[in-house]
């Protein structure tokens, strides 16, 4: 099959050549792709709003011998009801973090792409003082989901949700110093 249709959340882009741009998406069906979205950045770009970080899409794309294209996309929800509060961005960006490091690619999880989706939706109720509770409710969530941390094992008190997504990937999360700033 050359072409498939799926939905996904827009988890990071990387601008690429001079009109490109390089999207990982969460999916519903493929898991975490790597995807080209050619000439999004021209002006006259029908796709430009729709692949947004954060957004949901639903969205065609054609198998490539490097990386897959999008061909058509359409936007399902933009989450705008908390883009305009610095904090609640923040957090989005560290859970769409959380979910980009710790998933492979190609390896499909309805469960987690259902709790990314039920996340950002209910970020907008989420109290400002409770960001980080929130957050880390989510990674203690994804660590057990992608089989980093066992079902039955319940957390000790005191356990850092970001130290320990930072063991696993040996990287220092990006996110989690904007949070804490802001």
């Amino acid at each position: 099959m050359n072409t498939y249709k799926t939905e996904g959340v827009v988890l990071k882009r990387i601008n690429f050549g001079e009109a490109d741009r390089i999207l990982t998406i969460y999916t519903k069906h493929h898991g975490k792709v790597v995807l080209l979205a050619k000439g999004i950045r021209k002006m006259s770009s029908r796709k430009r709003g729709n692949l947004e970080i954060f957004n949901q899409v639903i969205f065609f794309a054609v198998k490539g011998k490097g990386m897959d294209v999008i061909t058509e996309v359409e936007t399902k929800n933009s989450f705008s009801s908390w883009r305009k509060d610095l904090k609640k961005v923040i957090a989005a960006y560290e859970i769409c973090e959380m979910v980009d490091r710790l998933s492979p690619e190609n390896s499909e999880q309805e469960e987690v792409y259902g709790s990314l989706v039920s996340y950002l939706g209910k970020l907008k109720e989420v109290p400002r003082n409770n960001l980080q509770i929130w957050v880390d409710s989510f990674g203690k969530f994804l660590l057990q989901a992608l089989g980093y941390w066992p079902k039955e094992r319940p957390y000790p008190s005191g356990f850092n949700v970001s130290f320990q997504i930072e063991q696993i990937i040996e990287k220092e999360l990006k996110s989690k110093k904007f949070l804490k700033r802001v």
